[in-house]
């Protein structure tokens, strides 16, 4: 499991408003987060797709989601619906989510084939997977290291094959900033 970091440390090296830029996140439409924790994430996707829009807020964390929680009612957010279920246990609904998106989890699904059929199921035909994660490679801020251990993390080609076994059209793979990679796919 990451260390966890503060929103303001956590911009120096993963600006969640780039990755959403490259991901694309449709306004008015239904967003899954899966691996939420604190709303690092959900938040920016909850004002993206706008008060028309929803986003499901999925972590086994029942800590992590009550913050989450308490972000949103600040924010006075109210598209956000919370699921406190690991990934391999859910599709937060069948054929309604137009973006599933993953946060830097890939690696930490028990099971990450399991989950990624849970989003194909989610998602409506052509709907879009988006997977931003880790380098396999070590990750330093300055002379400390960054990231969950090198040996749990997935190099770009083994999440692409995860990611394909489980039926989706891989349409990009691409370096992200200092220390990640952003895949982009699409359900047939």
């Amino acid at each position: 499991m990451m260390k966890a970091y503060d929103d303001a440390e956590r911009r120096r090296w993963q600006d969640p408003e780039a990755v959403l830029d490259a991901v694309g996140v449709p306004p008015g439409g239904t967003v899954a987060d899966v691996g939420a924790g604190d709303g690092y994430f959900t938040l920016p996707i909850a004002r993206r797709v706008g008060p028309r829009g929803v986003v499901y807020a999925v972590d086994p964390s029942v800590e992590r989601l009550t913050r989450l929680h308490e972000r949103a009612e600040e924010e006075g957010l109210e598209n956000i619906r919370i699921r406190a279920v690991p990934a391999e246990e859910i599709a937060v609904c069948e054929g309604c989510a137009d973006l599933v998106f993953y946060g830097n989890c890939l690696h930490d699904f028990a099971d990450p084939a399991v989950a990624l059929r849970n989003a194909m199921t989610a998602l409506r035909p052509g709907g879009r997977l988006a997977s931003i994660d880790w380098k396999k490679e070590e990750t330093l801020s300055g002379r400390d290291p960054i990231g969950p251990p090198v040996e749990i993390r997935f190099g770009e080609e083994e999440a692409a094959g995860l990611i394909r076994g489980a039926g989706f059209s891989v349409g990009a793979i691409a370096p992200f900033g200092p220390y990640h990679y952003l895949i982009l796919a699409t359900r047939p």
